[in-house]
């Protein structure tokens, strides 16, 4: 018989149990060791980082989120990315398939039970090598082109995360175990319903692929005039998928993404130089100071001058990502 190429689908595996009590435990346990106080932290592998909050959020934070694999050990989280709206906690993972400017609230958390988070980068290179070994005869056709997805927990993958944060705590094991757990967590994520998705990630030409490619772009280009014919020519594109493929995997038109990208950059000039509004939004290329000041209340929800007093004032200083 002559082979045929045929595409197969995912491997049916039976539903995992989700986390339990204990397996939240431990993990939690985890992330308070490495978290002194409130923020972010990187640990001794690169890419991956835990983080705590001890207080919910009055106002939306605004932050850019790298492709990643977020776990919530302790509390819960709601993120705004353009119109929608992700919630997700202990038995709800969230996974970023592009680099993405988001919105954020942690909507429960304390001082007694702060809010935990795990967090690890997704490495498009390793996803792709992964994904060949796992699904050789190719993947079926993807009909959720978001770059954000939001699926049920599993205690495999919570307890590969708590290993993980194991191995953290001795460089040795970080160096030379922690690679290996890093496989085993990005192998059990891409046999998850989200697999497929993820798998994406590492195909350049997929549609993730491209609009990943076009992101990049955007993010060391943002303070220039924005072509989008030229942006569909540069991922290989033409203009209407472009744009359609673009808008379902990040839920913003390529001008609105940019508009986001650029009053992000702005704020966080007028806080970290700091500037002036005018100057911060020249920086950014904004040719009318009323356009900016117009499209700057319309995202942060207060003018530029009055955002950056708020945010240099008491209690008002920059919230790390979670």
């Amino acid at each position: 018989m002559t082979p045929t190429n045929t595409t197969l689908p995912l491997p049916q595996l039976d539903p995992l149990p989700g986390p339990g009590a204990g397996d939240l435990s431990r993990l939690a346990g985890l992330i308070r060791a490495f978290t002194p106080y409130d923020g972010e932290f990187p640990l001794r592998l690169p890419g991956v980082a835990v983080a705590r909050s001890t207080r919910v959020h009055g106002h939306l934070q605004h932050s850019v989120q790298p492709s990643a694999l977020c776990l919530v050990a302790q509390g819960n989280k709601s993120v705004q990315i353009g119109p929608d709206t992700y919630e997700y906690d202990p038995h709800r993972l969230m996974v970023y398939s592009v680099h993405l400017p988001v919105a954020f609230r942690v909507t429960r958390a304390s001082a007694r039970e702060p809010f935990l988070t795990f967090k690890l980068d997704l490495d498009p290179g390793r996803i792709a090598a992964l994904s060949l070994r796992l699904f050789p005869h190719g993947l079926t056709r993807v009909q959720d082109r978001r770059g954000v997805h939001v699926t049920p927990s599993n205690a495999a993958i919570v307890n590969a995360a708590t290993r993980l944060l194991e191995a953290m705590g001795d460089e040795r094991e970080a160096a030379f175990i922690g690679p290996l757990i890093v496989d085993e967590l990005l192998t059990r994520l891409l046999l998850s319903p989200v697999g497929a998705q993820v798998a994406q990630l590492g195909q350049a030409e997929s549609r993730v692929g491209r609009v990943a490619r076009a992101i990049e772009w955007i993010y060391a280009h943002y303070d220039e005039p924005l072509e989008v014919e030229a942006l569909a020519a540069f991922v290989h594109l033409g203009v209407s998928t472009f744009h359609a493929h673009f808008k379902a995997v990040t839920s913003m038109s390529p001008l609105q993404f940019q508009k986001t990208v650029r009053l992000q950059e702005a704020r966080r000039l007028m806080m970290a130089a700091p500037v002036d509004a005018a100057t911060a939004g020249r920086q950014v290329g904004y040719q009318s100071a009323s356009q900016f000041s117009r499209e700057y209340s319309r995202l942060f929800g207060n003018t530029p001058a009055r955002d950056s007093a708020r945010l240099r004032g008491p209690g008002g200083g920059r919230v790390a990502p979670l």
